[in-house]
């Protein structure tokens, strides 16, 4: 006869491996003092309460300094792996460790954790007994990387510096197609083993960097890059334009927005950005093309002041010409403003010249 379960318990995560890690987990706590365990469940997060306690926190509960319970915890943890219940636990280990090399020897642990559990609980768990075996180590995190985890710090070390060289390889604004991006990561990974060579463990080792990201059209560069970083519609503007590859409404901007990265932009709010931030240039009527295509802010008569400083004297169609490279207006435009005596002077051989 089946047991049910109680009512409102919620069933607990299938662990997957080979063993149960709710199990291994008790039988090595077990061979701990009592002491040494309790500040490793808190710790850990490994009782009724996954919320893992801060050395101060025990420390302040039990009366002890900080330096203390880090004694008591370091104490707990030497007392396990010296007991039969950790050799016990070697194979168990060695199929974890098995899973880190098939996620590419090396990955955040945020990734990893939430590779090996679903849940907090089980998280906790993996995290304890990644803690025990020296077989991992934990780097901590920097200003250039993630915290992470890894089994081979030969290989660590490679990925390491030639994540550090492709960083240096970009330059401040440039953003280059993942496939590129894969390749120059590939030149750079020198004496790694072939079989982590692929696009999947590639990408996850791209992800323990804080310096190298992507973008919502897939597209990579330094995380600093104005066409990498995200946080509002703006960004979002400047990427919409920057793949459309050609001036937009701000109206046809915003319709964008929605429609590629699900980001609601109202059509007055898109306007608004776009108006304040210098990465647009307004060259029609509602529309705006990116500065760095070579477009300049002002009016059609600033435009044309340019176009003459930098050819000097030009006729009536050149200077059209030239205008409409930068401006998306209409002839008869261009002529009102080039025929106001105020700033611009008509010579006796039919070119124009600023007044």
């Amino acid at each position: 006869m089946k047991t049910k379960p109680k009512r409102g318990a919620a069933p607990r995560a299938k662990d997957p491996f080979s063993f149960d890690s709710t199990m291994l987990v008790k039988k090595l706590l077990a061979a701990a003092p009592e002491r040494p365990r309790d500040v490793l469940v808190r710790r850990f997060g490994l009782g009724a309460n996954t919320r893992r306690e801060t050395l101060e926190a025990i420390g302040d509960r039990s009366g002890i300094t900080r330096e203390r319970v880090r004694q008591i915890e370091a104490a707990g943890l030497e007392s396990i792996r010296a007991s039969a219940a950790f050799k016990e636990a070697a194979k168990a280990l060695e199929e974890l460790a098995s899973r880190i090399d098939a996620l590419g020897a090396m990955v955040s642990e945020q990734d990893l954790l939430n590779a090996l559990a679903t849940d907090e609980r089980g998280r906790n768990r993996f995290r304890f007994l990644l803690m025990l075996s020296s077989t991992f180590t934990r780097e901590r995190e920097t200003d250039e990387f993630l915290a992470r985890w890894h089994i081979d710090p030969s290989t660590a070390k490679k990925i390491h510096e030639a994540l550090t060289a492709l960083y240096e390889s970009l330059s401040d604004d440039e953003v280059v197609p993942e496939s590129e991006l894969l390749d120059r990561f590939l030149d750079e990974l020198k004496g790694v083993n072939d079989a982590y060579r692929n696009e999947e463990v590639l990408k996850r080792w791209l992800s323990l960097s804080k310096r190298i990201g992507c973008n919502p059209l897939s597209e990579w560069g330094r995380i600093s890059a104005p066409a990498i970083r995200t946080k509002g519609i703006r960004d979002y503007a400047y990427l919409t334009i920057k793949r459309k590859g050609e001036p937009m409404h701000f109206a046809d901007v915003a319709k964008a927005i929605t429609a590629t990265f699900s980001k609601k932009a109202h059509v007055a709010t898109t306007h608004n950005e776009l108006i304040k931030d210098a990465r647009f240039v307004l060259v029609g009527r509602g529309l705006y093309a990116l500065t760095e295509w070579g477009y300049k802010p002002g009016v059609v008569r600033d435009v044309i002041r340019e176009v003459l400083k930098e050819s000097g004297a030009l006729t009536k169609d050149e200077v059209v010409r030239q205008v409409k490279k930068a401006r998306i207006v209409k002839d008869n435009t261009i002529l009102v403003n080039l025929n106001d005596p105020r700033y611009f002077k008509r010579n006796k051989d039919g070119t124009y010249t600023v007044a």
